[in-house]
């Protein structure tokens, strides 16, 4: 499968994008993805959206974001993940992880 431009450098880290459904707004999951994705080295950010769901974006080594995708699909204890559509994204300079608002 060939990269779409830009969703890959030379150093192999790689780019997704996962919009979350289900409950998982009010239950810690913003802060769940962040804990996993500081502690595989990820950087990028997550947001509420206004439909309930939550946004992802996550930049790093591919190994790493497999692994942070499999718990965005588990999400925190009180959630309950439905849905979660994940696409290749443009890779974007990030310093950290974040929460957005």
């Amino acid at each position: 499968m060939t990269q779409p431009k830009g969703s890959q450098d030379k150093g192999g880290v790689i780019a997704r994008t996962y919009r979350v459904h289900g409950r998982v707004q009010g239950v810690g999951f913003r802060y769940f993805v962040k804990q996993n994705a500081e502690s595989l080295g990820v950087r990028g950010y997550v947001r509420n959206e206004d439909d309930g769901g939550v946004f992802v974006y996550a930049v790093g080594d591919s190994l790493a974001i497999e692994h942070l995708a499999a718990a965005i699909h588990r999400g925190p204890h009180f959630s309950e993940v439905r849905t979660v559509e994940e696409k290749e994204a443009a890779v974007e300079k990030h310093s950290s992880f974040r929460i957005d608002s």
